[in-house]
């Protein structure tokens, strides 16, 4: 029996992680007791207006999903509710577990709310890519704002680098994927073909300039309200380092949680949160701290409206790690003549 069913060895593996990440957080953390200290002034109204603005950065960011979605599928299009709540589930699932699962569990919430239709399932995976490369857009206008204004740590400027190259590589091969999409030729092709094919399919938008626009416009409103979510939080730490500071702090999160370690990589993001704040006169204790609540703050508006659209869509957070596994159906892939003549299948 492999790792991923043994609910045993699943949950042995976890309680390991989190003992070897509470042992190196006290081993190499900061001094606890003023990270403690350093919520005795918070002035929790601030973060309230923090959870407002990330709140509406995940309505603006789904709607860019949807719009997405509207130029990768044939008509009827899915409502917004079914996108948000399928991106909801999404965020929490991103949140929760390990790998981002969250990725694929929204396509496979999504899916349930479609008719079975020709390789629905795999352009719907290509839909999460391309709406994933319109963050590097915000991200490189975020990036070249913070070069120029921030006070950067050198290490910094180094991972600030190498991601940047990497968004505009992946944008690259995206665009060329979206205009080597053939759907006429997919008749009478291998299974596996016709799925790659398919996924090339959710990667439309990127042949719509207009759509394209869009979409692109939506994901930095998104990091707009982002930005400001993390200079407001701030203030809440009676932080008055500058919006560049926010900027560079926004960043290195996200650079912080491209590869999940372990559920919100906590310790890594808090670090990446306090050290480049140390430029700005902030005690490393004092910024650790923020990190902490910056956290909660994108994790409580992505695992509550979660586990609210996870129970709206009938399902429990058990099922949540299992959903990605059946979402490329072999009817989903079958060519519609054959899929008519199955009647059964359909």
């Amino acid at each position: 029996m492999s790792i991923r069913h043994n609910r045993f060895l699943q949950v042995v593996l976890a309680l390991l992680m989190l003992v070897a990440m509470g042992t190196l957080l006290y081993w190499r953390g900061p001094d606890w007791n003023v990270v403690y200290h350093a919520f005795d002034l918070v002035n929790w109204a601030w973060i309230v207006f923090a959870l407002g603005l990330n709140l509406a950065s995940v309505l603006v960011r789904a709607s860019a999903w949807r719009l997405t979605i509207d130029q990768a599928l044939e008509p009827p299009h899915p409502p917004f509710h079914h996108v948000f709540s399928a991106f909801a589930v999404g965020l929490l699932g991103n949140a929760a577990l390990p790998g981002r699962i969250g990725e694929l569990a929204r396509v496979a919430v999504l899916r349930r709310r479609l008719p079975r239709g020709f390789g629905t399932s795999a352009a719907l995976v290509g839909t999460v890519f391309a709406h994933r490369l319109f963050d590097v857009f915000p991200a490189l206008i975020l990036v070249g704002y913070v070069l120029t204004t921030a006070k950067i740590p050198y290490w910094a400027v180094t991972s600030l680098e190498i991601v940047s190259v990497l968004g505009v590589g992946l944008f690259i091969l995206g665009v060329v994927s979206a205009r080597r999409g053939d759907r006429a030729a997919l008749e009478g092709a291998k299974p596996l073909k016709r799925l790659l094919a398919m996924a090339r399919q959710g990667l439309s938008v990127l042949r719509s300039p207009l759509h394209a626009a869009a979409a692109i416009l939506l994901q930095c409103l998104g990091w707009t309200l982002q930005l400001l979510a993390v200079y407001v939080a701030m203030r809440a730490f009676d932080i008055h380092a500058p919006l560049p500071a926010a900027g560079l702090v926004l960043l290195l999160m996200n650079v912080a949680t491209i590869f999940p370690l372990w559920p919100g990589n906590i310790g890594l993001l808090q670090a990446a949160v306090a050290l480049p704040l140390v430029q700005y006169g902030v005690a490393y204790s004092t910024g650790f701290a923020y990190g902490l609540v910056l956290q909660v703050v994108e994790m409580s508006v992505g695992v509550g409206i979660g586990l609210i659209f996870l129970a709206r869509e009938g399902l429990s957070f058990a099922t949540l790690r299992d959903l990605p596994e059946p979402v490329d159906l072999p009817a989903d892939l079958e060519p519609e003549p054959r899929r008519k003549r199955a009647g059964a299948l359909g």
